[in-house]
């Protein structure tokens, strides 16, 4: 079975989670679209949801299909979030942010009840950082910030790309990321820092398509 059908298959499984009158975070990325486009069949069927999406993208999107969107701000808490990863561990750490939008699905990640990410059976290592690992940053400390990483021996490059909150995002090769948590709490450290793409301790459930199942890390 293709990696876009297990996408589909493990959309489908988290979607089945949200209920009447719940917010929804939604996702960015091309997992994440399968989720959305199936919410919107439902809410086309009577499903009565607020949504909170994690991108301009995603926000155009939604809208595009009918689902109501709401302002992060106005809300206490976000029921569940469905959102999709770079790679992941079965110990449920993640690499997010290949399509740029770390910043906003980490915040609303952090603000969600259940954050479940589906993902195709490819997404699942061993270690991270087989994937580039973004780190998001203010265009003042660019500089700085390449140079921090360069100290610490780390290939970096800019991406030429600027988020929605008008920062850049520096792409950083690791290789074998033994201890994440650690990696984690030395990049919050280095001043210009905004966030990163490691994700720890903020997913409830990973939803993995496995040929024509979905397995559940949770």
């Amino acid at each position: 079975m293709n990696k876009e059908k297990e996408k589909e298959n493990a959309a489908l499984a988290a979607v089945a989670f949200i209920e009447d009158h719940m917010v929804v975070g939604l996702g960015t990325g091309s997992t994440a679209y399968y989720a959305i486009t199936a919410i919107a069949e439902r809410v086309k069927k009577g499903l009565q949801i607020k949504a909170v999406p994690t991108s301009e993208q995603t926000a155009t999107l939604a809208l595009s299909l009918g689902i109501p969107l709401t302002d992060i701000n106005a809300v206490d808490v976000i029921d569940i979030t469905i959102d999709g990863a770079d790679e992941f561990t079965k110990e449920k750490y993640m690499i997010k942010g290949g399509g740029g939008a770390l910043l906003r699905e980490k915040i609303v990640a952090a603000k969600t009840k259940r954050e479940f990410i589906i993902a195709d059976a490819s997404k699942l290592v061993d270690h991270l950082g087989k994937f580039k690992l973004p780190i998001e940053v203010i265009p003042f400390a660019r500089g700085y910030v390449m140079e921090e990483l360069r100290k610490l021996q780390l290939k970096a490059a800019v991406r030429p790309f600027i988020t929605d909150e008008g920062n850049n995002i520096i792409d950083v090769t690791y290789g074998k990321i033994e201890d994440p948590i650690a990696l984690s709490a030395q990049l919050n450290e280095i001043i210009g820092v905004v966030t990163h793409g490691l994700f720890i301790n903020l997913a409830f459930n990973i939803l993995m398509g496995e040929g024509d199942q979905v397995k559940v890390f949770s």
